[in-house]
């Protein structure tokens, strides 16, 4: 008698399918990156191009969004400044997973000293809320995107720490890691090729919900004016610009609002359906 083996990949995708919302938040997340990608094909205008006869222009259809105070088209500005968006979200978060994942291994397999250092110093991030962190740190390394980077990346450490060490804890007790020990595994090969893979579902669900939190944090920063300098088409900075305008070019405040709105929500909606398919304990 033959008996159908399920895949893992084929029991993931029944659960994940299951979530409308995922699914449509996936197709979003990948037209979004095609769109970064191929950002010149896709723009209909030079981002950077100033035409101030056009000024402040409502939405029309040479210019689908409209134009901002210097004539420049808002829809290619938002294309070229997903770029940024993603760029920014992305390399922030996997910066952080890298470090935090890393320290939570040490900290879960080690204990004693090692562990309440790391969890210590977590507790110390913990305690400021993550906007506040990351204005501390772009106003001591100064303004910019890769300090901004650098800025998301530490406040995104604790956390990924935290559900590394909280699975490591459990999992270097299971029987196979002990099998493993028994046979002279090195704590290396213990750490990054017996327990890490196990804990790689929680930190995959909070790397894509982290992305949308990091673009919206890079965009306020950039609002701040510690981000992306003018004339850089960055949501936050385009924000920034034509906010003292609103009431008279409204269109210059909804596109890039809309932008930020809809790429959080989507990929918080998609680490949601991530997290349903991925744990277990959830039917």
């Amino acid at each position: 008698m033959e008996h159908n083996v399920v895949s893992p990949f084929d029991l993931f995708w029944h659960k994940f399918k299951k979530r409308r919302t995922a699914l449509v938040a996936a197709v979003f997340i990948v037209l979004l990156v095609v769109v970064a990608v191929f950002a010149p094909l896709f723009a209909p205008h030079d981002p950077m191009a100033t035409d101030y006869a056009q000024s402040m222009q409502p939405p029309s259809f040479e210019h689908p969004a409209g134009t901002d105070v210097y004539g420049r088209d808002i829809l290619s500005r938002i294309i070229y400044g997903s770029r940024i968006s993603l760029a920014v979200g992305f390399t922030s978060v996997l910066v952080g997973a890298l470090v935090g994942v890393t320290l939570g291994l040490i900290s879960g397999f080690f204990g004693g000293f090692l562990d309440g250092l790391i969890m210590r110093t977590s507790d110390v991030l913990f305690a400021f809320p993550g906007i506040l962190l990351a204005i501390a740190i772009v106003a001591i390394l100064g303004p910019g995107l890769v300090n901004v980077v650098v800025a998301v990346s530490v406040f995104s450490m604790p956390t990924f720490a935290r559900i590394v060490r909280g699975s490591t804890l459990g999992l270097k007790e299971t029987l196979y890691v002990r099998a493993a020990r028994s046979v002279g595994a090195s704590r290396r090969r213990l750490m990054f090729v017996h327990i890490m893979p196990g804990t790689l579902s929680g930190v995959i669900v909070y790397f894509t919900m982290r992305i949308g939190t990091s673009i919206i944090t890079a965009a306020s920063l950039s609002f701040l004016g510690l981000g992306a300098q003018p004339p850089t088409p960055e949501w936050g900075a385009m924000l920034a610009e034509s906010r003292d305008y609103i009431g008279v070019a409204d269109h210059m405040t909804l596109f890039p609002g809309i932008a930020i709105f809809l790429t959080v929500l989507f990929f918080n909606l998609f680490g949601d359906g991530l997290r349903a398919a991925l744990d277990p304990k959830l039917k």
